[in-house]
């Protein structure tokens, strides 16, 4: 009896499934039939010796349909008596149970590849380019692309992620009736989007009832309303906008369209998830009668990363205990940063119509930041908080990969290459450069657990040192160091030059503290395999060693200027500093700018069509070093008296009169 319940016990882990193949009422006779047909098989295999030479064919009936039915049910469990450790011991102890049961394993193997099938389950794997016309008669803005495979695809318009949702409700329906769960975000930002989707609501539906109207096995092979669908909005709460699921698609766009608009500014999209669970589970308890019993499907819309991402971890094991998956509609999430500026306009003509930019959380892609805060020198180059990561925000895409489900990026302006600000699309991000998901599909961030994550990180020390890094409060850069020096007056020039040293030894100390964590990494470096890491720590290193070495040479050179510098010239006046190749300050230093140059060209050169390239040509793009030059500068008039003609109450540029009061303009409401 205790080998029986260990055996029952390793297949509900196995197939993620509480009906097996023993359960119940199963007679003990067939567990002693199937171990003598092992046996037999193992003697035959003994004894009779296999053919010289056959060709193989094997045949599958993918249409062959397996009838649960009459499978036994188990008892109900409760939500709430699981946790993450309790999953590790049931993982230990179903491989021990592997070892010990192989001749258990071989007997049940076929049926369990049979069960996987009939729930429709399909690998992220297998989550590749599909072609929707035939499902959908085409979306408008082309195919859906899935990038990589964590269940996450990229799309320019929503429409697209509707359409392969339209096929995901139909590999539902083809396993069981089936429940969908649509939860809309209420921010303002999501406004349109909204009206996108409840426009969409009816092409969905429809397309479903043409399908059913000709005999689809999808829905023949069920009595009485296979595709039920239900509401739910959140924002600082969640809750039902229908009284009970329905296959009314006027009722189901009435009720998208009285979804009221939450000025709070908080997204709790996992305790609406974790809601929508305890709503719907019984639909996939196993005591619950055949005929009520459906599958559930959970459809997010959302477009930020959510204000309550301590609650995935529970939001991960219920879905997947009552195999519940989650598909989002979402946004992309700016490459190694938490905010992007969504572009916002006034949606009441009546008020000024002129875009206002916003901040939204939409990221980071990762678990914790890989990406340092380090700006630009010169100040010509922002920061680029609005790199496209090729991946949706950590949280809900891990929610949707470990659920099998998949996260739709979608963005109106995706396209490879740079997109201009004025270009940006109402309501939508800023995001100023996408990237192919072709190619960013071999850098998939890790979707794995918080301890799971420090345990990866922890085994290579380049990752960590990138980690710690990347988690550095904000660093600054010369970004708009003075070059230009007039030497009119020796005791004003000493000055000019004390006052610009200030800068870089204010910042010399933070770029010393990343420099030596980052370093602490370089020898562990080689170990590493992930494309990722690879890309994340080398560009960081190598911008971390080419900023260093500027401000140090940028302070080197003004204390070379203070009691060296003579002119060569008379009748110059001026000393100008310019950015140089060389580094004249030092052979030391001149070995490690040779050592940032061949690091970030290693990013270049290794991981093209990236960020992490394109962050690498914008730091090699500014020298390291300095050089000094001389000039003249004409030195400056006094300033002569203003004449006003004796009237002091003239004005000086009287302001034209304005034909019309200009619109009311109002700020953004939380997005």
């Amino acid at each position: 009896m205790i080998g029986y319940q260990r055996l029952r016990r390793w297949l509900q882990i196995r197939t993620k499934c509480y009906d097996t193949p023993i359960d119940g009422e199963v007679p003990f006779w067939v567990m002693s039939l199937g171990f003598h047909l092992i046996l037999l098989v193992l003697l035959a295999k003994i004894f009779i010796a296999p053919p010289k030479s056959k060709d193989i064919v094997l045949v599958v009936d993918a249409t062959e349909q397996i009838d649960l039915s009459n499978e036994p049910a188990i008892p109900e469990i409760n939500f709430d008596d699981f946790s993450v450790e309790d999953l590790g011991d049931e993982s230990e102890e179903a491989f021990a149970i592997e070892e010990a049961e192989t001749a258990a394993v071989e007997f049940v193997s076929d049926y369990e590849a049979e069960i996987e099938n009939d729930l429709g389950l399909i690998s992220s794997d297998e989550l590749v380019e599909l072609d929707l016309d035939s499902l959908a008669g085409g979306g408008d803005s082309g195919p859906v692309q899935v990038s990589g495979s964590g269940g996450a695809a990229v799309t320019t318009g929503t429409s697209g992620a509707v359409d392969r949702l339209t096929q995901e409700i139909l590999l539902k329906l083809e396993d069981n009736k089936t429940m969908v769960v649509w939860l809309f975000d209420q921010s303002a930002s999501l406004i349109r989007q909204r009206q996108e989707i409840e426009d969409r609501f009816d092409r969905i539906y429809h397309e479903l009832g043409l399908l059913e109207a000709a005999g689809s096995n999808a829905f023949a092979k069920h009595d009485d309303k296979p595709l039920l669908t239900h509401v739910y909005a959140f924002g600082q709460n969640a809750g039902p906008m229908l009284k009970e699921a329905t296959d009314d698609v006027e009722e189901i766009k009435s009720a998208v369209a009285r979804i009221p608009r939450d000025n709070s500014g908080v997204e709790n999209v996992f305790g609406a998830v974790l809601q929508c669970v305890n709503d719907f589970r019984d639909y996939r308890k196993l005591n619950r009668p055949e005929h009520k019993r459906r599958n559930v499907m959970f459809v997010v819309i959302c477009d930020e990363a959510g204000d309550d991402g301590q609650l995935l971890d529970r939001a991960v094991q219920a879905c997947n205990k009552y195999q519940i998956p989650v598909y989002t509609i979402g946004v992309p999430a700016p490459f190694g940063r938490q905010f992007t500026n969504v572009k916002w306009v006034d949606p009441d003509p009546k008020y000024d119509q002129r875009p206002q930019f916003a901040p939204v959380t939409q990221g980071p892609e990762s678990l914790f930041p890989e990406r340092l805060k380090l700006e630009f020198t010169g100040g010509y180059f922002e920061d680029l908080e609005t790199i496209d990561s090729g991946f949706g925000p950590y949280n809900l895409t891990r929610l949707c990969s470990e659920t099998a489900g998949i996260y739709f990026a979608v963005h109106p302006n995706r396209r490879t290459g740079r997109v201009r600000r004025t270009e940006t699309k109402a309501y939508a991000a800023d995001m100023r450069f996408f990237y192919d998901p072709e190619v960013m599909r071999k850098y998939r961030p890790d979707y794995v657990s918080r301890k799971e994550y420090q345990r990866r990180a922890n085994d290579n020390e380049s990752r960590t040192a990138l980690v710690r890094a990347a988690t550095f409060s904000q660093t600054g850069q010369l970004v708009e160091p003075q070059f230009r020096f007039p030497r009119f007056d020796e005791a004003a020039f000493v000055r000019a030059v004390t006052l610009a040293q200030r800068a870089p030894a204010i910042l010399q100390p933070k770029l010393d503290r990343l420099y030596e964590i980052l370093k602490s990494g370089e020898e562990d470096r080689i170990r590493e395999t992930s494309l990722r890491w690879q890309a994340g720590y080398d560009l960081a290193y190598g911008r971390v060693l080419a900023a260093r070495l500027r401000t140090k040479s940028y302070n080197e050179m003004l204390a070379l200027a203070k009691t060296k510098l003579k002119f060569s010239d008379q009748k110059h006046n001026t000393w100008v500093l310019k950015p140089a190749d060389s580094i004249t300050t030092g052979s030391q230093n001149q070995r490690l700018a040779v050592k940032a140059k061949e690091y970030l060209q290693a990013v270049i050169e290794k991981h093209p069509d990236t960020p992490w390239a394109m962050l690498a040509k914008r730091e090699l793009q500014t020298p390291i070093g300095y050089r000094w030059s001389e000039t003249y500068t004409k030195p400056p008039e006094p300033r002569q008296p203003r004449q006003n003609n004796n009237n002091a109450m003239a004005p000086l540029n009287p302001r034209p009169q304005m034909n019309a009061k200009p619109k009311e303009r109002r700020q953004p409401p939380k997005l």
